[in-house]
């Protein structure tokens, strides 16, 4: 591990905008019985100190946390928890928090699939998932899965609102598709934030990520879907999405002048394609 990385691991130990649980304790009464937080139910008592009924707003898989921070700044009266699991990422976003004295940001360091051991029924008003892994060959890892809904549902107050915004057509439209099968209530669809006049939350176009940056400036559309999970019931599969097909229609992306995983993938595929049609 790098000097520099261990640093980061040193001095996130005194933000006290960042919780940093133990997996071990969560996990003490096995995988499929998380054990509670003690903030669970408490963060505007614990981790905020402002209006105790403030809305609580998540978003997931949040990086270095550009886009919780900037989102706290737009919406002071609502209090923002960035989460992630990569503390020297979260490193970033803790030090510009604490250095700006900013009342409505904390982060807390976990792997989302234990979300649901921190957060109590209706505590959360909205989560956003920004710039997701598509995880295109695992459908239980992709975070607009039923299978994450299902954790959402347990702490999302009624009405409360997921956001999806990627550069994914894949994971846009396997989203939509999860909507469709359960019938859910979309607010907002496009697949083109940026061009039109789509109708969609200005605060969508007002605030970007890193990576939204960079792939717009390749030329690449970004996508927005926002939607309400208020149902009875388990959530289901999308048995008409077809993923072969948007796999295939997946543009490349470039991360830092190299090829994604993903493009790598699609490259070696097509490669090995057209090999066999030479044979």
């Amino acid at each position: 591990m790098g000097h520099d990385k261990l640093r980061k691991f040193a001095e996130n130990e005194h933000f006290s905008c960042l919780l940093q649980p133990s997996a071990e304790e969560v996990l003490a009464d096995g995988y499929f019985h998380l054990r509670d937080h003690e903030v669970k139910g408490r963060w505007n008592g614990m981790m905020f100190h402002g209006d105790p009924d403030a809305p609580l707003v998540l978003e997931l898989g949040c990086g270095k946390g550009e886009y919780t921070i900037a989102l706290a700044g737009k919406e002071p009266g609502a209090n923002f928890i960035g989460v992630d699991i990569k503390g020297a990422r979260l490193w970033k976003g803790a030090k510009y928090a604490t250095e700006h004295a900013l009342p409505n940001v904390a982060f807390l360091r976990t792997r989302i699939e234990f979300i649901t051991a921190y957060f109590a029924p209706g505590e959360v008003s909205e989560i956003w998932l920004t710039f997701s892994d598509p995880q295109m060959r695992r459908e239980n890892a992709r975070l607009s899965s039923p299978l994450f809904l299902e954790r959402y549902r347990k702490f999302l107050r009624k009405g409360g609102i997921v956001h999806l915004k990627t550069d994914s057509r894949f994971l846009h439209e396997y989203t939509k598709a999860v909507c469709a099968a359960n019938g859910l209530e979309v607010l907002a669809c496009t697949e083109d934030l940026y061009g039109g006049d789509a109708d969609v939350p200005p605060i969508t176009r007002e605030v970007q990520t890193f990576y939204e940056s960079m792939f717009l400036e390749q030329g690449y559309k970004i996508n927005y879907l926002s939607f309400r999970i208020d149902r009875e019931g388990d959530f289901v599969s999308p048995a008409e999405f077809d993923a072969d097909y948007w796999r295939s229609v997946e543009g490349p992306r470039l991360l830092f002048g190299h090829d994604s995983a993903e493009t790598r993938r699609q490259k070696l595929h097509a490669a090995k394609a057209v090999s066999e049609e030479g044979e």
